[in-house]
């Protein structure tokens, strides 16, 4: 569960990379580069492959261990404060949830529309590839859409406060010197991460 979560923390800072290239003045050119490269590219469709396996598998685990914290403390505190449970900690499995509905909306805008599963809502390019900036900004636009992606991201931001130190203590990589920079870390890099995705959709709502 650690490695994998760990695996996909750095999945989000490659694709905000490259999603980032979105708020470029190109008309979209760097981005649907990017998007031709990693639709196209062979080495890139076998770490599909690995990064799906591995939302899945952090998905089943995740509900997995949640079941086991439920079946092992059956009756609840009947005082709220009396597990000693970091807070965050007690809400993952309904954040996480959260997360897995929007992936699945998120994977029904763009990687279903690549796979032909999902119609295009924009007109494909030459040749029948779909036009990723087109899609992203037709999506962006709509307030509640974009409003609703921004609310996603700070689900996400609580998720990964807690994901991140938790990860390194579970693969014993606590220190009493380094673990305070280590959350530390974790804390930026929860606000970073979706601070960068929430920039998009201002963007194109701004300027667009």
């Amino acid at each position: 569960m650690a490695l994998l979560g760990l695996f996909l923390m750095v999945f989000l800072v490659v694709h905000l990379g490259i999603n980032l290239c979105l708020l470029r003045a190109d008309g979209g050119l760097w981005f649907q580069e990017a998007a031709h490269f990693m639709g196209t590219n062979y080495v890139v469709k076998v770490f599909e492959i690995f990064l799906f396996g591995g939302i899945v598998f952090h998905i089943i685990l995740g509900i997995i261990l949640q079941i086991k914290n439920w079946i092992s403390r059956p009756v609840r505190y009947k005082i709220s404060n009396k597990s000693s449970t970091p807070f965050l900690s007690k809400y993952m499995i309904y954040t996480g949830g959260i997360i897995l509905i929007f992936l699945v909306i998120h994977f029904m805008n763009f990687y279903f529309i690549k796979l032909g599963w999902v119609e295009s809502p924009v007109p494909l390019l030459d040749g029948g590839e779909p036009d990723f900036y087109e899609t992203a900004r037709w999506l962006f636009i709509q307030p509640f859409y974009s409003i609703l992606y921004m609310i996603l991201m700070v689900v996400l931001a609580f998720h990964l406060n807690h994901a991140f130190g938790a990860a390194f203590q579970t693969l014993g990589l606590e220190h009493k010197t380094y673990t305070p920079y280590i959350q530390g870390f974790g804390t930026i890099f929860s606000i970073v991460i979706p601070l960068g995705y929430m920039i998009i959709p201002l963007y194109f709502l701004i300027f667009s």
